[in-house]
């Protein structure tokens, strides 16, 4: 299949949704069950299967400027023409202007990607990857549970950073941030200090457990 990224603009259904924040390399699965959504989901099955997810800021009662593409990779029709499906993430892409809102928002799109990094980033990535695992670590002594990183946890830098920010609970705002930024060091720098965050916060709750004990 061409690559799509070779066309600098172009035309994209867009799917607003609210404190999702979709990235690339990663799945997302939706219940589409909207009238609108059915008929977009319809049409762009007949073509590249590709449309634009946005997050829904319900504090701006708008979406973001900035998302990320998803193609439909399996497909469920069930009654009433509503379906399930499930996307992965390809590239992100900025909204430049809305060629019509009705009866789904398209929008004239432009793809964006990160900047080559000035520096090699594989240290960067090996401290953001052991800080994952400490917090994964804390978490499953916290709770009793077993809890253990995939073993196809992304390596290269880029796809590491965009899996922790995928990863990261109830903060869209930080996610959308993380994945507007352009610069890989930069996103696996903050995603350092969020981690670092959540280590100490974990360890100390873990210290304060075995103190009651």
């Amino acid at each position: 299949m061409a690559s799509s990224s070779s066309i600098a603009v172009r035309e994209l259904p867009l799917f607003p949704l609210p404190e999702v924040v979709l990235f690339p390399g990663r799945p997302l699965p939706l219940h589409i069950f909207e009238f609108r959504y059915r008929i977009m989901m319809n049409t762009i099955l007949d073509s590249d299967r590709r449309f634009g997810v946005l997050m829904w800021n319900p504090v701006q009662g708008k979406p973001a400027t900035v998302g990320c593409c998803a193609e439909i990779i399996h497909l469920q029709r069930l009654p009433d023409d509503r379906m399930k499906i499930l996307t992965l993430g390809q590239q992100r892409f900025r909204v430049l202007e809305y060629v019509r809102e009705k009866p789904y928002r398209v929008g004239l799109v432009e793809w964006i990607e990160d900047n080559p990094p000035e520096k090699d980033l594989r240290s960067l990535a090996t401290e953001v990857e052991q800080l994952l695992r400490d917090v994964v670590h804390l978490s499953a002594k916290l709770t009793e549970q077993d809890m253990e990183l995939p073993e196809d946890l992304p390596t290269l830098p880029r796809e590491l950073s965009f899996w922790v920010a995928s990863n990261l609970y109830n903060v869209a705002a930080e996610q959308q941030s993380l994945l507007e930024m352009q610069d890989t060091a930069a996103r696996l720098e903050r995603e350092a200090e969020i981690l670092t965050s959540t280590r100490n916060h974990l360890a100390a709750r873990t210290v304060l457990k075995d103190a009651l004990r």
